[in-house]
């Protein structure tokens, strides 16, 4: 007798919707650093109550999106010049460790093509969006390929803050043909298993964020998001 047994549907919390399509907004640069958040505002736009408006606010904030203000007002928290730098020093510790570990482990990385070809695509069409999603996907499975469960954890919420300044970084005047080329490179000299060139390409591409101005892009603190 064939299996009838069907897997039970899942509900995804309210707050986490509503955290999850904020948080969106705000890596994307939809929502900009120092944009005001204001739950009546929100809750009108995302047809919500306020409750989950608030909780989902304060996920944001455990995530180092959102913070306190004055009169306890949240907004998106802005970057500083020393937090990128301090973000792009971060993701070159990771990723230069999961380069090392890769070719220690001999770990095959012809999963990588894919998305360094989704990234051509995406620069060939001008399409911001699939290319960051690409890139996202790239340094997630350069990751993932480390075999490392602790590094893989911290890089989730490392690449937040990486996505946010990807994509206001890319609202600028950035050739997305040349954000696509750097990849390639670090695939091949992985698959040559040259360590010096892979440190050296990985170290390199993850710096190429921290000449990013977050003054050239910060909203007004008192604007809200609506």
């Amino acid at each position: 007798m064939a299996d009838t047994a069907l897997d039970p549907i899942e509900q995804t919390p309210l707050r986490v919707q509503v955290a999850d399509r904020l948080r969106g907004a705000i890596v994307t640069g939809k929502l900009r650093p120092g944009a005001a958040l204001v739950e009546t505002a929100l809750a009108e736009q995302l047809n919500v109550s306020r409750a989950p408006i608030r909780e989902a606010i304060q996920d944001l904030e455990n995530d180092g999106l959102v913070e306190t203000v004055a009169y306890k007002r949240k907004r998106v928290k802005p970057l500083t010049v020393r937090e990128v730098a301090e973000i792009c020093d971060m993701r070159t510790l990771f990723e230069v460790m999961a380069v090392r570990r890769i070719l220690e482990r001999g770990t095959a990385v012809n999963s990588l093509q894919e998305p360094c070809e989704a990234m051509e695509r995406a620069a060939a069409a001008g399409d911001r969006d699939a290319l960051i999603a690409a890139d996202e996907s790239f340094h997630r499975t350069l990751i993932r390929l480390s075999d490392h469960y602790l590094l893989d954890q911290l890089w989730a919420g490392l690449y937040l803050r990486i996505h946010q300044i990807m994509s206001l970084r890319n609202d600028e005047a950035v050739d997305l043909r040349d954000i696509a080329g750097t990849h390639p490179p670090i695939v091949q000299a992985l698959a040559d298993e040259d360590l010096d060139r892979a440190v050296r390409l990985v170290s390199e591409h993850a710096n190429a964020l921290a000449d990013f101005d977050p003054a050239s892009i910060a909203d007004p603190a008192g604007q809200d998001a609506s």
